[in-house]
This record gives C-alpha cells, sequence and structure tokens, in this order.
C-alpha cells in the first residue's frame, strides 16, 4: 500500500503546485479552446474578452517566468517516468491497429490501392502517436461503471467486459461497417480512425505544400501525382467515416467531424491569412489548434465517451487538455526542429515552413527582437534572401529558446490534465489498478518526450 499512497501524495502535490502556477503565471490567451479561440489555461477561470492583436512584446516577457516553473514541475518526475515506456506497454494493440488499418486501406483498383497504402507499409508507419495517445487514455480512464448489457450513448447493446484483454491483442478482422461490441473493440476503432484522418492530412498538406519527402520517403505526390495523392486521402477519410459511423454514438461523430472541419478551417487560414494575420501569435496559435491539436484534442475526448464517461464530465474534460496541451507542444517542437533539426533525422528538409512562406513560432518571436523580420513575414519570405535573412535572424535571437519554453509549458499543462484526472478505480483488481496508474504515467512521458524529441 505504500507506494500507492506515495503516488497519491505525489499527485496532491503536482495539483497544488499546477493551481499555484495558474494564479500566479501564465499567458491564457496563447492557448485555444474547442473552436480553437483564445482560452484559458487548464482550470483556469474564463478570461474577459481578449485584444485583437498580442503578437509584440507579450509572448516572451509572460512566457518567460512561468514556464521556466513548468519545466522544473516536468522535471519532477523523471524517476517514475524512466521506469515507463509509452510505446511498449501498448506495443501489441498497436500492431494488431497496424495489421487492421493495412487491410482497411486496400483497394480494388490497383492504383488507389498502391497509394492508400504508401504510409501503412511496414516500415513506413512513422510513430504512430495518436493512436498510442488514445490507448493509453483509454486504460488510464478505466471504464465508468456501467451494468452488464447496458446501452451506450446510441443505444446500441454491449456488454463491456465482453472480450478479455488478450483478444484486444489480436487483430480485429471484422469488416468496416459491423458494430464493435466490447469496449475496447471501440476504442481501438477510434485509434484507427484517428490515424487514417491524421495520414489524409499529410498526403493532402503535401500536395498543398509541394513537399518533396515525408517520413523519410519521397512524397507520394511526387510518386503518383498530385490528383492521385488528393484522392487517396479521400479515400482515407472514407473508409475513416465508414469505421466511424459503425460506433454508433452520435457525440464521437460529432466530435470527430468537427476535427475535419478544423483541418481545413486551419488550412485555409494559412493560405489566405493577411499581413497583419501573419505577425500575430494569436493567429498562428489559433491556426496551430486547428491544423494539429484539435485532432489529438477531441479523440481524447471521443475516446473518453466511448469507456463510458460523461462528455461533460471531468474525465472528458482532463482528457480533452491533455490531447489539446500535448498537440500544442508537439507543433511547437515541431517549429523549433525546422531549424536546428537534421533533415536525415527529420525525414524532411530543415526551413521548410520559412520557404512554405510560413512564420512559426521562432520567427514570431524574433522579430520582437528585429523589427524588420515584420516585412519579410508579410511577404511570406518570397524576396531573394529572405529565407537566409530570416533563419540567420532567428538563430540569432532567442526566438528558438523561447519556443522551447512555450513548448514545454504546453508540455506541462497536459502533465497537469492528467492529475486532474479522478482517482483510479479502486473497484477494479489490483493488476487493473496498476495499470491505469501506469499508464497515467506514461501519458506525462510522452508529454516530456513531445518537448525533448529530435525528430
Amino acid at each position: 500500500t505504500r507506494p500507492v499512497v506515495m503516488l497519491a501524495a505525489r499527485g496532491a502535490c503536482r495539483r497544488a503546485s499546477s493551481r499555484w502556477i495558474a494564479a500566479f503565471g501564465g499567458r491564457p490567451e496563447l492557448v485555444v479552446d474547442a473552436a480553437g479561440a483564445p482560452a484559458p489555461r487548464f482550470g483556469a477561470p474564463e478570461p474577459g474578452p481578449s485584444r485583437r492583436d498580442r503578437s509584440r512584446a507579450g509572448p516572451r516577457r509572460a512566457f518567460a517566468a512561468h514556464s521556466a516553473a513548468l519545466g522544473e514541475d516536468l522535471a519532477e518526475d523523471d524517476e517514475a517516468f524512466a521506469r515507463v515506456d509509452p510505446f511498449s506497454l501498448v506495443k501489441d494493440e498497436l500492431g494488431a491497429i497496424s495489421e487492421r488499418m493495412r487491410r482497411a486501406v486496400t483497394s480494388e483498383v490497383p492504383a488507389l490501392k498502391t497509394a492508400a497504402e504508401y504510409f501503412f507499409r511496414t516500415g513506413s508507419e512513422g510513430k504512430r502517436v495518436r493512436p498510442t495517445v488514445l490507448l493509453l487514455m483509454a486504460s488510464a480512464l478505466g471504464e465508468a461503471p456501467i451494468p452488464g448489457g447496458a446501452s451506450n450513448a446510441a443505444g446500441t447493446l454491449f456488454d463491456a467486459n465482453a472480450e478479455a484483454d488478450d483478444d484486444a491483442r489480436v487483430p480485429d478482422h471484422a469488416p468496416a461497417h459491423v458494430v464493435p461490441t466490447a469496449t475496447r473493440r471501440r476504442q481501438q476503432r477510434l485509434a484507427e480512425i484517428t490515424e487514417l484522418i491524421h495520414v489524409a492530412s499529410l498526403l493532402h498538406d503535401d500536395v498543398i505544400d509541394g513537399s518533396a519527402t515525408r517520413r523519410g520517403l519521397k512524397a507520394l505526390n511526387l510518386e503518383v501525382g498530385n490528383k492521385l495523392a488528393i484522392l487517396a486521402g479521400d479515400f482515407l477519410l472514407a473508409r475513416a467515416s465508414v469505421t466511424l459511423a459503425s460506433l454508433r454514438d452520435v457525440e464521437v461523430i460529432e466530435l470527430l467531424s468537427r476535427v475535419l472541419e478544423h483541418l481545413v478551417t486551419g488550412e485555409v487560414m494559412q493560405m489566405t491569412a493577411l499581413p497583419e494575420d501573419l505577425v500575430s501569435f494569436e493567429h498562428y496559435t489559433r491556426k496551430t489548434y486547428l491544423k494539429t491539436a484539435s485532432l489529438i484534442a477531441n479523440s481524447s475526448k471521443a475516446v473518453a465517451i466511448l469507456g463510458g464517461h460523461k462528455s461533460d464530465g471531468a474525465s472528458a474534460a482532463a482528457a480533452y487538455a491533455y490531447g489539446k496541451h500535448l498537440g500544442l507542444a508537439f507543433q511547437f517542437q515541431d517549429d523549433v526542429l525546422d531549424f536546428v533539426g537534421s533533415g536525415s533525422i527529420l525525414g524532411k528538409p530543415t526551413l521548410g515552413d520559412l520557404r512554405e512562406g510560413i512564420a512559426t513560432a521562432p520567427v514570431l518571436f524574433a522579430a520582437e527582437e528585429f523589427p524588420d523580420l515584420r516585412n519579410l513575414i508579410g511577404r511570406r519570405f518570397k524576396s531573394e534572401g529572405d529565407v537566409e535573412r530570416a533563419a540567420a535572424w532567428v538563430k540569432q535571437s532567442r526566438g528558438i529558446e523561447e519556443t522551447k519554453r512555450l513548448a514545454r509549458a504546453h508540455a506541462a499543462e497536459a502533465v497537469a490534465a492528467i492529475d486532474a484526472l479522478p482517482p483510479a478505480d479502486k473497484a477494479v483488481t489490483a493488476k487493473q489498478r496498476e495499470t491505469q496508474l501506469k499508464c497515467r504515467r506514461a501519458l506525462k512521458e510522452l508529454a516530456r518526450v513531445a518537448v525533448e524529441r529530435i525528430k
């Protein structure tokens, strides 16, 4: 019992620390809500109307102090984190989901089959971060108490314990339209849907951006052409939609449909931004939420709902907050790696965002020290030498360091969201409770990995 007591005490201290930080520091306006609009940090009260633009001196001064404290908070659990490998905890299930996805993207049309399977072949799957997050979140939350044979939100009868844990590690070969009965199978389907949506968005992004590489491979649009690459992305979205419908849960369908809307909205925001928007940190953060964080946030909330947790309850809210801040932390770290990473390790060229005319967080921070950079941002780095000059200014400034701090701030918010989860279920077996606590620690470890990775 002593380790459990120590874990509970540590959780209480971390929650108190998070509340203290929320009370005395922070930039609530650099975080966004479900609609992509500015919103308070997790657990903080709703702010009044926000100012139009806080893109100048605000971000650095406000984040410098509190993100340093949050960084220390992240480091507290190093000893516990070292004992948990997030990916190994769900390795078998990830393998089962990957096998199912490889079967799901096949087509009787050879050209479409080749294109759709491009990033699902063994060895080219990527990190599978999103399915990992959802499987860990499902286990970290546990299932809400549901009487045997009760109805879920959609009115479909199911048994929450219909399949043993070992069965969940076996690939589910049921057709996409077949309604899964067991809760874990339903959550696995959601993980599959999320990855299909993510890969589809990558295929579309590569066409829009004219990308040459992806995951260390030649971009699909260069292999098969823009038209077929776009249709392959559409095909993946169609397969995801069929599987989503099989869940028979209106709230979950609504959440994932909203994600699709956000992906399109964020891309259009990026394409059509006016010069004054391009230098706005608020605009950039909202677009980042829509294009990147919304998928993880809303799917994390959806996996809680599939586990029987109320959509307006504490568990669903914490799951959403975790996904949102983890997604933002990942993107801000991507922004850093675009300047300091290795192209061979990243699997794509560095300074790619600048070449595409996009001013990311390091550039916006650097513009506070070098005001002339705002002119380059406004013309999307189109003049000769703009990319090189902008990169030089960023490296001379504190833009990279401030973006690292910003990423760590969001990672710490993700950790705080896990600490805000209701206590682990005492009604389950000791082994199940141990798994639940271990998965919560693994989710915290993912938050740290998000800001310490080099690829």
